[in-house]
């Protein structure tokens, strides 16, 4: 301690007092570890509690939803490019843990790139060119630095030792985060700031200059990481235009030895003070590639005294090594289907010059899922990972079209290749492979306890029922462990159908295994009897974890689907109940949401939602292939509400929505729709129900 004998003193008579130690006694008596600088903030945790899971963030399952092959290329070692829903936290220390057996050993220590962009942490409200709302970033000070510290060192964690780290950040926290990377990769391993274009403001009567820059801070894990030195067009240094190459003096300042060149069979020696700007064998290449001439109109002395007529010059190149300005991007691509999205031709420049193809990157706040693309079209193995639901059908939607999409570079071709095969996973769900071997009756009273089912004594025409759910209506329970080679399909339901369809009311429940059900609709209706689907696997079980959880909030708008959220783990999903209402005319297809009930209570209150209260968003594909779900359009929430004329009456969405007693969707042509469309309701705890209908036969299924 470097205490003198006063202060040593002082200590010992306040302490004997009771009286409170002044804060500058602190880094006397706790001398920080960090060898220059570090941040210092409430609520930061050590690096080592991070990975030890003591934030209460745990490695959780990962469950494959759906397996994207078919006539797909796919890679020779068998990789599937993963496009994961759930919190990045919790997906980064699965993976960082190395025991799910969808990644061991496939992932750690093998991403050669990772690019982020997170949500900034700034309150700025971020506008399109159409029209559409911007969103708002929230999360703010040492709370968006240590949510973001947190994946990045986990993040260093699961690089390969050659591997690299782009983050894209804004002005409000570039300055922290640098500090925060130094302190987590090392400032040695610091190799640019690259300055990026932003989102263009021409505000007037400031007190200060338009920010008209982002930042993406470039970092390796050590100092033998790859990079590929890449080009690009020459450009005119004041306009940023594409500049033609023109003939400049090969001499350059200063003596370098040898001095003498053979240029076109003479000997030639540099302007006196200079050197000649190429060696040899480069001014060699250059003569075959006719980029050099002799200016005779020039006259010169050499370093030995010569007078000489006519000087070398080069012809420059048309392209130019890329440094750390790249200006000539766009900063962001603003279109109606995500609020922001950065361009493909920014990140085809980062994955170029971190990785090679065939390598695996990854970036974990996917976002509108450009990385994605873009990583499809370089030939990389990817994974992309996002907490919203408009993510994860977004970038889904990315890629299955993504042979539709423009081809990289500027020849606006399309693409027209389909993307490899590719998985989607879901985090935070319990694989149940032990529940799954419990004896029958455990397993059937696991089951009822998670579905709320009563068990009842009860047989219908020789159909044994299994239980009564709390609105009355009979469950059965699926008993997969006879029907090993058999599914919850058509025939199956149709069956049941035939014995039991008019003795039950409108609805019975069905609890069947995920993998056994063959319906991507939660329910299947007969002659107006609705056949609804309780499935298992679900979300992660409670008792594992030893902290309360708090369940993931969807938004209800779009200038809050950026919001950052830590989780804890995932509650079991339960189907929102949905109730709706299809009219169909020769041109048109109309549908209502009549009845829309969450089956949680909201956390603060412990009080029941109201109808419609709970709606996050509604996703629509109107050509329902019976297999693929394809979003082509989606609405949020606020978007469903009716217009008002003053926006102060939407800031509470819930409360507006407890005040609509039915909601419309708008109206679509049915031109545009196939014979089948899918929708998708999701609750703002991620919850969802599918619904089918078929629109030629003015029915549903």
């Amino acid at each position: 301690m470097d205490l003198s004998k006063y202060e040593i003193e002082d200590l010992i008579n306040r302490l004997q007092k009771g009286e409170n130690i002044p804060q500058d006694y602190k880094f006397k008596l706790f001398p920080t570890q960090q060898k220059e600088y570090e941040l210092v903030y409430g609520g930061k945790m050590r690096k080592e509690d991070v990975l030890a899971n003591e934030d209460g963030v745990f490695p959780v399952p990962l469950q494959i939803e759906k397996i994207f092959n078919g006539k797909r290329e796919t890679w020779e070692d068998g990789w599937k490019n993963i496009i994961a829903f759930g919190d990045n936290l919790q997906f980064l220390k699965t993976i960082f843990e190395n025991k799910d057996p969808l990644i061991k050993d496939k992932v750690k220590g093998k991403v050669k790139l990772i690019y982020i962009d997170p949500p900034f942490g700034t309150g700025d409200e971020y506008d399109g060119n159409k029209g559409q709302k911007g969103y708002t970033a929230k999360t703010k000070g040492a709370e968006f630095v240590e949510f973001l510290r947190k994946r990045l060192i986990v993040a260093k964690e699961i690089l390969a030792d050659n591997g690299s780290i782009f983050i894209r950040i804004d002005y409000h926290f570039a300055h922290y985060v640098k500090i925060t990377l130094d302190e987590i990769f090392g400032k040695d391993n610091f190799q640019n700031e690259i300055v990026i274009n932003r989102f263009k403001r021409q505000l007037k009567n400031l007190k200060q200059f338009n920010h008209a820059t982002d930042s993406i801070f470039f970092y390796s894990k050590t100092q033998n990481h790859g990079f590929y030195e890449i080009e690009r067009e020459r450009l005119n240094t004041f306009t940023g235009e594409k500049a033609e190459p023109v003939w400049r003096g090969m001499s350059s300042p200063g003596i370098r030895n040898p001095q003498e060149r053979n240029i076109f069979g003479k000997i030639m020696y540099p302007p006196k003070g200079r050197h000649w700007t190429f060696k040899q064998t480069t001014l060699d290449d250059l003569i075959k590639q006719n980029r050099i001439r002799i200016n005779d109109s020039v006259q010169f002395t050499d370093t030995k005294g010569n007078k000489v007529r006519g000087l070398p010059e080069y012809l420059q190149s048309t392209l130019v090594p890329v440094d750390n300005l790249w200006t000539d991007l766009k900063g962001y691509v603003f279109n109606a289907s995500y609020p922001t999205e950065n361009p493909e031709e920014l990140l085809e420049r980062v994955i170029l010059s971190a990785s090679k193809e065939g390598d695996l990157i990854m970036d974990f706040f996917a976002g509108s899922g450009s990385f994605a693309s873009t990583a499809e079209k370089l030939n990389r193995k990817w994974i992309t990972c996002d907490i919203g639901k408009l993510s994860f059908y977004s970038v889904q939607k990315r890629i299955l079209n993504i042979e539709k999409s423009k081809s990289l570079g500027k020849n606006n071709k399309k693409y027209r290749k389909q993307a490899k095969s590719f998985v989607t996973l879901n985090t935070g769900q319990y694989d149940l492979e032990k529940v799954f071997n419990l004896k029958h009756k455990e397993y059937s009273n696991f089951v009822n306890n998670l579905f709320e089912i009563e068990p009842i004594n009860k047989t219908i025409s020789g159909i044994k029922i299994d239980g009564q759910r709390k609105d009355g209506h009979y469950a059965l329970i699926w008993p997969y462990w006879e029907f090993s080679d058999a599914s919850v399909d058509e025939e199956y339901i149709h069956n049941l159908h035939s014995n039991i369809g008019k003795k039950i009311g409108n609805r019975i429940y069905i609890v069947a295994p995920a993998s056994y059900v063959d319906f991507i609709s939660d329910y299947y209706e007969i002659n107006n009897v609705r056949y609804y689907f309780l499935k298992v696997p679900y979300h992660i079980i409670k008792e594992l974890h030893k902290v309360q959880f708090k369940k993931f909030r969807q938004p209800q708008s779009k200038k809050n689907v950026n919001d950052l959220e830590d989780a804890i783990g995932f509650h079991f999903m339960k189907q929102p109940e949905v109730e709706t209402n299809l009219i169909t005319s020769a041109k048109d297809v109309k549908i209502t949401i009549k009845k829309f009930y969450s089956d949680f209570s909201e956390d603060e209150t412990g009080k029941e939602l109201a109808n419609l209260a709970s709606l996050a968003m509604v996703l629509i594909d109107k050509s329902f292939d019976g297999n693929t779900f394809d979003m082509d359009e989606f609405y949020f929430a606020e978007d469903l509400l009716p217009k008002k004329k003053n926006k102060k009456d939407d800031e509470n969405i819930a409360e507006e929505l407890k005040m609509t007693s039915e909601i419309n969707l708008p109206v679509m042509a049915k031109k545009d729709c196939g014979e089948n469309l899918m929708i998708v309701y999701i609750d703002i705890f991620g919850n969802e129900f599918k619904e089918k209908f078929e629109i030629n036969k003015d029915g549903r299924n």
